[in-house]
């Protein structure tokens, strides 16, 4: 298993925190579309299906922070096969 989801922790936590602050919080001017977003979800009017991917565009880097978090390392099976 942890081979399986040993690509989780291939990228560092900076690039991730980076991904996540920029998608998270753009666009920076007015209110976050996550946030809007996640405001809508909770209404129950995202069911437009541009409207889910934008959701889930918006909010990937924080998902996989979270699996990196719940999963074990798996480090060494991230590495770049060499031929």
């Amino acid at each position: 298993m942890t081979r399986l989801l040993g690509w989780l922790h291939c990228p560092s936590w900076g690039l991730l925190v980076v991904a996540a602050v920029l998608l998270g919080l753009s666009p920076f001017s007015g209110e976050p579309h996550l946030i809007e977003k996640m405001r809508v979800l909770m209404r129950g009017g995202l069911v437009r299906p541009i409207d889910l991917l934008d959701l889930v565009w918006h909010a990937w880097p924080m998902a996989w922070m979270m699996l990196r978090l719940l999963t074990p390392s798996a480090a060494a099976h991230c590495r770049l096969p060499v031929r």
